[in-house]
Order: structure tokens, then C-alpha cells, then sequence
């Protein structure tokens, strides 16, 4: 199945950005470029996934987003857009019913994991590719099963998200902190030994299953890759 995502930013060059990402993971993508516009769309068709930006023309996003939930009743997931990074900020949108929240400036990947995230949640699967590889590791995004040398590899949820965030781009370096907000969801403190624990336990788990080599490297100050 095709999914299609709404895109609701006023700003050109963002809007493109997002839909240009959106689109390389296999999703259709509708543009919008103010709440007003967004509010006439969805009532022609309803997307499977609403990006919204909160700082716009006509219907702004929190107005938007009332709008939606309380008038039209619409359960389509949500996930805002925003400079504004203030915890209060984020609960109040996540109380008025969006599903996530992803601060601006963000980087492709954070999109396109918390994307296939929030469709998880609401019972959707993704449009785009379903299985990744890499070398002699298998992972089945529909199932969440990994093998390697297909030999399938018992994973927590936790473990589980970190490869899939790794397998995404092989080769690109993850801080900790990013690891820790894109799969906790929540903010990173420097003596938090949390992602060192999981990533260690994915290593010791794909060895023991027979991988002839490391898979996840440390990238030391950084974090790490798989590479």
C-alpha cells in the first residue's frame, strides 16, 4: 500500500526538503502551505500522516490541530513541527493530540524514523521499502526480525529501534545523544550509560550469531556506525 503524509509548513524551501525526503522513503506526499489550505485538503482526502508546522497563515498549527481532533474528529497521526523546544511547549501539543513532536533544525533520519514510528502506532506500515541489508544482516522493518547468516536474533524493542536507525545508513555516524532521543524519545544526559549498554548487548547478540566481523564500530568522541 501507497501511504500518503500531508506536509503543512509555510516556509518553500522546508516544505520541498520534507517532501523530498518523504518521497525517497516511497511516500506519496500532499503539500500545504498554510492551515487553511491543510483544512480544505483533508477534506477532500485523508492522508495517513499529517507533518505540521505551528507558525502559520490562516489556520495556525495549534489551531489547526484543535480543529481536527475536537471539530472534524480526525484520529490521523500528528506530529508537529517546531523551533520551539521548551518541555511545556511539547506536552501541551501532545495533550491537544499530536503524536510526536520533532524540534527544528532536524536531520532526514529523525523524519523518516519518527514518520514510520507514529504509522507503527496507529497500526499502519510503511510505504517504502520494508527490508533492509547490510553485509550478512537482514532486517524485516514489517516484522521486526533480524537475521544474520539467517540465524534470527532475539532483540528488546530498545535494540531492535538502534539497528534499524544504523541499518538506515550504513556508514553515517549517530551521537549518543541523537541514539538516546530517537529511541527513548526523551532528552540525553552526559552520565546516562543507557545506549552504551544496548549497543554493546546488539554487538555480543550478532556475534554469537555468527557474524565473521564487527558490525557496529565506536566512532571515539563521537558515537557510533555501522560500517
Amino acid at each position: 500500500m501507497h501511504y500518503k503524509i500531508l506536509v503543512v509548513e509555510d516556509e518553500t524551501d522546508i516544505n520541498a526538503l520534507l517532501a523530498d525526503i518523504l518521497r525517497t522513503e516511497g511516500y506519496g506526499v500532499m503539500q500545504a502551505f498554510s492551515g487553511t489550505e491543510a483544512k480544505l485538503l483533508i477534506e477532500k482526502e485523508l492522508p495517513d500522516l499529517i507533518l505540521l508546522d505551528l507558525m502559520l497563515p490562516g489556520l495556525s498549527g495549534e489551531t489547526f490541530l484543535r480543529c481536527i481532533r475536537e471539530d472534524m474528529h480526525i484520529e490521523t497521526p500528528v506530529l508537529i513541527l517546531s523551533a520551539k523546544s521548551a518541555l511545556k511547549d511539547k506536552v501541551e501539543l501532545l495533550k491537544a493530540g499530536a503524536d510526536d513532536y520533532i524540534t527544528k533544525p532536524f536531520e532526514p533520519e529523525e523524519v523518516t524514523v519518527r514518520v514510520l514510528a507514529a504509522l507503527r502506532r496507529s497500526g499502519k506500515k510503511s510505504g517504502s521499502c520494508n527490508v533492509l541489508r547490510y553485509k550478512q544482516m537482514k532486517l524485516d522493518a514489517d516484522s521486526r526480525v533480524v537475521t544474520v547468516s539467517d540465524r534470527e536474533l532475539i532483540l528488546t524493542a530498545h535494540e531492535y529501534d538502534i539497528l534499524y536507525l544504523l541499518m538506515q545508513t550504513p556508514g553515517k555516524v549517530y551521537s549518543r545523544e541523537k541514539i538516546y532521543e530517537l529511541v527513548w524519545k526523551g532528552g540525553y544526559y552526559g552520565e546516562n550509560n543507557t545506549v552504551n549498554v544496548h549497543v554493546s548487548n546488539l554487538r555480543k547478540k550478532i556475534k554469537e550469531a555468527g557474524a565473521d566481523e564487527e558490525y557496529i564500530q565506536t566512532v571515539y568522541g563521537i558515537g557510533f556506525k555501522l560500517g
